[in-house]
């Protein structure tokens, strides 16, 4: 299954963050919004970086509270491992596995178009092997 698949059960847009925004301002959008990762952006086009709850509840651990009036920019991961809406399912899933990450941005011409998660390509790979299931049992029975 391609991610432009994988797209069409997500809703459209991005929810991004400017680089200049406290960590404690992320943390209250992360959780307003029910999300797992921001994309850091200072046009709401063209991501700068991502930033994830885990990346906050691994510097509040490592640093206290104080960490919550840094700015985003001093947190996020500016190296982006992003796909495209033609890359596979297995090799995205393959990619987030390898580096350990639950989100991935959509990039298309510089635009990021949604993030998919982790949890979004296992859905796409159960729907995958599920299909492949009914139709090995169909040429079994004869259907």
């Amino acid at each position: 299954m391609l991610v432009s698949q994988i797209l069409k059960s997500k809703p459209e847009g991005v929810i991004s963050i400017a680089p200049e925004a406290t960590i404690a301002e992320a943390a209250a959008l992360l959780s307003e919004k029910r999300i797992g990762a921001l994309i850091v952006s200072s046009d709401g086009k063209t991501a700068q970086g991502i930033l994830s709850e885990r990346d906050i509840v691994r510097e509040l651990g490592r640093t206290g509270p104080s960490c919550l009036s840094n700015r985003v920019s001093e947190l996020m991961t500016a190296k982006l491992v992003s796909c495209t809406s033609g890359d596979t399912n297995t090799a995205v899933l393959q990619q987030m596995t390898d580096g350990r990450f639950r989100h991935m941005p959509v990039i298309e011409g510089g635009k990021v178009l949604a993030i998919i998660t982790i949890g979004d390509v296992v859905k796409a790979r159960l729907q995958e092997l599920h299909a492949e299931k009914d139709a090995l049992e169909g040429m079994i029975m004869g259907y």
